[in-house]
């Protein structure tokens, strides 16, 4: 049995639905990577994009988490995290986080979902939040690589996830009504055990938006200086690339 008080008060959902497109299929791309000054110190990022993190190089005393650099509070946002096949352990964990959020702790727990302050699915398939658990999918099978997709509608306040390529349903509500930043987060008690940022997407803000992620498809920074435009129109198509 797991730690903390069973959480009873988040909606039932089917074990597993059939998905047959990517969420977003119809956004973009999105940039963002593993921050490296927000996380536990035993982290480590590695990779030429800082998307993969390594957690505990060489041995495990606690809990370790890492904040990614985006910030969720607008919009609708899918990024995917793959976990390899090493997968044991008290807990590893996906999920969101705010700025509050603890990113180490001397003491094998699920850090996500300890407190107010995150949400977070385990490799157990258990829901944390509040301190508050409850059983959500099954657990995931060790020694094979995993694929958790996680979905963030900010416009109806709920996150959801998706298990190599299934949608397990609607996880966590209200998120609309915080008030602080919230970001994706990983963590894990397990020595020597990884997960990579794959898959990013947004979805479009405005025409505006939409119309700029077509320029930033054909168009590097190089090319974009060239092009006779207002500064304030260049600035604007810099904020994506």
């Amino acid at each position: 049995m797991e730690e903390g008080e069973e959480l009873d008060s988040l909606p039932s959902v089917p074990e597993t639905c059939s998905l047959s497109t990517t969420p977003l299929r119809d956004g973009c791309p999105d940039f963002w990577v593993w921050d490296k000054y927000d996380k536990s110190h035993e982290v480590k990022v590695i990779g030429p994009f800082a998307q993969t993190v390594h957690f505990h190089p060489n041995w495990s005393s606690g809990t370790a988490g890492i904040r990614g650099t985006k910030v969720l509070n607008h919009g609708v946002h899918y990024w995917e995290v793959i976990i390899a096949q090493r997968l044991f352990g008290t807990s590893m964990m996906i999920g969101i986080g705010t700025k509050q959020a603890r990113l180490h702790v001397d003491a094998f727990i699920n850090l996500l979902g300890e407190d107010s302050n995150s949400w977070g699915l385990s490799h157990k398939g258990l829901l944390w939040h509040a301190g508050k658990w409850r059983q959500y999918t099954k657990s995931f099978r060790e020694n094979e690589t995993t694929i958790i997709g996680v979905l963030m509608d900010w416009d109806q306040g709920t996150l959801t996830y998706y298990k190599d390529g299934q949608n397990l349903g609607v996880a966590f509500t209200g998120l609309n009504r915080l008030q602080q930043d919230v970001f994706p987060f990983v963590c894990s008690t397990a020595a020597k055990t990884e997960m990579t940022l794959g898959l990013t997407l947004r979805g479009f803000d405005s025409l505006q938006d939409r119309c700029r992620a077509v320029i930033v498809q054909h168009c590097h920074n190089n090319r974009l200086n060239m092009l006779p435009l207002p500064p304030r129109i260049k600035g604007y198509i810099e904020e994506v690339m």
